[in-house]
């Protein structure tokens, strides 16, 4: 009977270690798949518990640190595409507002998206506007927020930006070497790294809340992270720097693109240039914008940021609230702008 049950014992244990293993693989398979029901019914929801500015640092500190979902699926060929020679994985990309100050690109492209897109950055460091600052309107799908560049400097992000860059290279000589047990163990810990970029990098660029002199802030902008930028696009449209829309006058616009593009054409990558501009724009005003880009010839325009207008009646509480509305909302009019732009 004892070696009976000895037996029952040692098989007991294997069966929960077995069970437990299983779990565990289970879990992680969960974890690691942007898609798994583990993100999209628990993660996702405990995140909406918390403050919208909360669960936003919550998400890229998670980020940051690995602690990352990924995207598993196979790349579809059809939504390939090529654009100033960059090549887009797939046409649904990150844009800026969310890793201000370049902490987490690797995991976002990680996560599927087909580029992504930092800053606004700012050449000082800022806080931005007082908190509360982002309201979710949830009933409404939208967000309306007044952050007000709320970013981390030129300075720290292009040390980011250059470590990753170092990052990338070393990771590229590390594939290079075949035939090694140092490269059989790379490949094994590269599944559980961040995947190497699936697309382009956009530094989204933006002007110091006090600076008199705007030009001076794209042009110091555009020369400290232009080099490790795949595009580079300025935002002369926030609702929340005071004095930020004006720049969208024709005149104005004019001069500080052609400032930016003597500044672009001295570096080696020479960088694609973009201008985002707001949906609250009226017919004359986009007709002029639309001439000053023919004339200078920029690469593109980003059609829009946030809108000031409440295009719709709202059903949620913080529909009063003071700042740029993003979300279901504004696509209509965004939509709208796009048109006018394109004919």
């Amino acid at each position: 009977n004892a070696e009976y049950m000895g037996e029952l014992r040692r098989m007991f244990r294997f069966a929960t270690a077995a069970l437990a293993a299983g779990a565990t693989v289970a879990s992680t398979i969960q974890f690691v798949d942007s898609r798994s029901y583990l993100h999209r019914q628990i993660i996702l929801p405990l995140l909406h518990q918390l403050d919208p500015e909360t669960a936003h640092r919550t998400a890229l500190c998670a980020l940051s640190t690995g602690l990352a979902p990924r995207d598993t699926s196979p790349v579809e060929p059809v939504l390939r595409q090529t654009l100033w020679g960059r090549e887009f994985t797939n046409p649904i990309g990150l844009a800026a507002g969310f890793d201000k100050s370049a902490e987490a690109i690797d995991p976002l492209f990680a996560a599927g998206f087909g580029f992504v897109e930092i800053g606004s950055v700012t050449p000082l460091p800022q806080e931005g506007n007082p908190k509360p600052r982002i309201f979710r309107l949830t009933e409404d799908q939208a967000v309306i927020n007044r952050c007000g560049f709320n970013n981390d400097g030129l300075e720290a992000v292009a040390d980011r930006l250059s470590n990753r860059h170092k990052r990338l290279h070393q990771s590229n000589a590390d594939k290079s070497a075949s035939g090694t047990l140092e490269s059989f163990f790379l490949g094994v810990l590269g599944r559980f790294r961040p995947s190497p970029p699936a697309g382009p990098l956009g530094v989204n660029l933006g002007k110091n809340k006090l600076q008199q002199d705007p030009v001076a802030d794209y042009i110091k902008g555009i020369e400290r992270l232009g080099p490790f930028a795949d595009y580079v696009v300025i935002n002369v449209s926030s609702p929340n720097t005071p004095g930020l829309r004006n720049l969208q006058q024709a005149e104005q616009l004019r001069t500080l693109l052609s400032a930016v593009l003597a500044s672009r054409n001295a570096l080696p990558n020479n960088p694609p240039v973009l201008v985002k501009i707001a949906p609250d724009l009226s017919h004359e005003e986009l007709k002029d914008i639309a001439q000053v880009v023919l004339d200078t010839r920029i690469d593109g325009v980003i059609v829009s940021n946030t809108t000031i207008s409440r295009p719709l009646r709202f059903s949620s509480s913080f529909a009063n609230e003071q700042g740029g509305l993003s979300g279901r909302p504004v696509g209509a009019l965004s939509d709208q702008v796009l048109r006018e732009m394109y004919i």
